[in-house]
């Protein structure tokens, strides 16, 4: 499986990042952790590589936090030669942890709409990271439905949020006119992989700021676990309630229960 891995890191970094023009003043960087992620679902999906199989998987997931130990290192030494910079940003920094609140208002109504129920408490009222997902599980028990909606994100968010992150960052470094240390702040959401995911295409597009951009995005990640947590408890959790109330009368699907003949509900 390691050598496997290595093979796949070689082939990316020869092929190196992607640059695909969608207009003439807007462009996306394809970084190679891209098509790596992509190369090695193929390898564990293609029954005929033996090698690869579920036990594999669940070893390499379990050390993943492990071997990306050594980027939170590096991301936290740049936050270190960059104290002076993190200091003169003042609020900027706290206030963009109410980016949380904004999964609510765009992802629950889409949630509704696509039938879910008080699931979408949980899938919504934030990213779905570690700290979101104790919250959830706290509140309302670790077999209720929010718990259910908040688990299903989180596998999602490790399977291909990483992928979407990266063509994200990507994306918003063409499209959006902000201050790169901005691109910086929002890559910390709270989960390392997507950190680094969405790090490399704001690294590529500002060349010469790489020490400035890796302290901002390290010190907002740590800024997610450690006030984030509390943004969730007592503010995001709380609307999510209440938007949830209020919404899902009017958009939620309604299903229809059958009757048997013998008067029970189906």
């Amino acid at each position: 499986m390691h050598a496997s891995i290595l093979i796949l890191v070689i082939v990316a970094e020869i092929i190196g990042p992607i640059e695909i023009h969608l207009t003439e003043s807007v462009e996306v960087s394809i970084m190679p952790l891209l098509y790596t992620m992509l190369l090695g679902l193929i390898f564990y999906l293609d029954k005929r590589i033996t090698w690869i199989e579920r036990k594999q998987a669940r070893v390499a997931e379990g050390t993943m936090m492990l071997f990306i130990g050594v980027l939170i290192s590096k991301l936290a030494i740049s936050s270190g030669q960059s104290m002076h910079l993190i200091f003169d940003m003042g609020p900027a920094l706290l206030l963009q942890e109410f980016g949380h609140l904004a999964t609510i208002l765009v992802a629950l109504p889409i949630a509704l709409l696509l039938g879910f129920k008080r699931e979408c408490i949980g899938m919504t009222s934030s990213i779905g990271r570690e700290p979101e997902v104790a919250v959830i599980v706290d509140k309302y028990g670790f077999n209720s439905q929010e718990s259910r909606g908040i688990f299903a994100l989180f596998i999602v968010g490790t399977i291909i949020g990483t992928v979407f992150i990266s063509f994200l960052a990507s994306l918003s470094v063409s499209i959006l006119p902000l201050h790169p240390y901005a691109f910086a702040m929002a890559s910390g959401v709270g989960s390392a992989s997507m950190n680094a995911a969405s790090l490399g295409p704001t690294l590529a597009a500002f060349p010469g700021m790489e020490t400035s951009i890796e302290a901002f995005a390290g010190f907002s990640n740590l800024l997610s676990f450690s006030i984030g947590i509390y943004i969730v408890i007592f503010l995001a959790v709380p609307i999510t309630e209440r938007l949830y109330a209020f919404l899902e009368p009017k958009i939620g699907k309604k299903y229809i229960v059958k009757e048997k003949e013998d008067g029970e509900n189906a």
